[in-house]
């Protein structure tokens, strides 16, 4: 009798304990009213750092794991070769220059004439009519004025031929320049090295990468949502995250994007049942001010739970207040 007793209340304790961790357990997994729960991982945008032109790695300044700044050099490729080219330029717009001075030196000696065979033509004129001069000097000199003309004009076009060909090679240091810049390889954005797929003295090819580069200002989590939430879900509308390695911190973002097709099911549907099935993609975008400052948390590929507000006038309870930690 008495073991059936301690029996007995070993039961009730064992159904009491297990009571209770269901009943807690309906709590951790109550949604909160006007608001819609979602699993997902965060996705953070990734940036290929490739070549424009094809050459021999010359230098690698990160390697897989740093953070680096925007701007920031991160590999150069070999212009040994490219700068030759550019000294060769260099020179070519140097004579170009030379070109020009002497066409224009050309011009003033073709003025110079001009004037002097106008000068000869108007005293042949003037003697010509005292009959001192007879007509046919005057007629040279006419002749030797045109001709003088003829020289000035084509001494102006030699003077912009020779302007336009220093605009050539001008432009051809310049492109040469554009090609040694576009040689080093910078950070477009400020983030985290992923990964480093070359290294010093390997040829990479033209659009050839040698870089990943994580965007650590833009990261999300994307989730999905039935077609009895997703209608009620506005753009702007406020969400918070929690991650399966940090439940103790909560994370505030913003709903971005709600797609316009559902996925998962066929296109068109006409029952009920296949309208309940279907769930919509949704982006929660996280604050790049937070991200900024807590940049060392930021991983892609973390899991966790999205809660997102499907009624605006929803107030969030305290246990998804946004909770981050401490920066560092």
């Amino acid at each position: 009798m008495r073991i059936a007793v301690v029996l007995t209340g070993v039961a009730l304790v064992v159904g009491a304990a297990a009571g209770y961790a269901y009943w807690m357990q309906s709590q951790a997994s109550r949604v909160p009213d006007g608001l819609a729960r979602a699993n997902g991982r965060i996705e953070i945008e990734r940036v290929s750092i490739t070549t424009k032109y094809a050459g021999r790695l010359a230098e690698v300044r990160v390697n897989e794991g740093n953070s680096v700044e925007k701007h920031a050099v991160l590999a150069r490729l070999d212009t040994s070769e490219i700068l030759a080219q550019l000294a060769a330029a260099k020179a070519a717009v140097h004579r170009a220059h030379q070109g020009v001075a002497r066409a224009e030196a050309d011009v003033a000696l073709r003025e110079a004439e001009l004037k002097l065979a106008e000068a000869e033509l108007r005293r042949s004129v003037e003697l010509s009519r005292t009959q001192a001069t007879p007509q046919a000097e005057v007629e040279r000199r006419t002749a030797l004025r045109d001709v003088s003309r003829a020289s000035l004009a084509g001494a102006k076009v030699l003077v912009e031929d020779a302007k336009a060909a220093t605009e050539a090679a001008e432009a051809q240091v310049k492109q040469i320049e554009a090609t040694i810049a576009d040689m080093t390889l910078t950070a477009p954005v400020s983030g985290r090295i992923e990964y480093r797929l070359a290294q010093v003295g390997e040829v990479v090819a033209a659009g050839g990468r040698v870089f990943t580069l994580l965007d650590l200002s833009d990261a999300h989590m994307t989730i999905f949502l039935p077609t009895s939430q997703v209608g009620r879900v506005a753009i702007g509308a406020e969400a918070r995250i929690v991650l399966d390695s940090a439940p103790e911190y909560i994370v505030p973002t913003t709903v971005v994007f709600v797609a316009a097709e559902a996925q998962f099911t066929p296109r068109y549907v006409e029952t009920t049942d296949e309208r309940a099935k279907l769930m919509y993609r949704v982006k929660l975008h996280i604050d790049p001010q937070v991200l900024k400052t807590y940049r060392g948390y930021v991983k892609a590929g973390m899991t966790g739970n999205a809660y997102v507000k499907i009624n605006a006038e929803a107030a969030w309870p305290a246990s998804l207040a946004p909770k981050l930690p401490d920066a560092r």
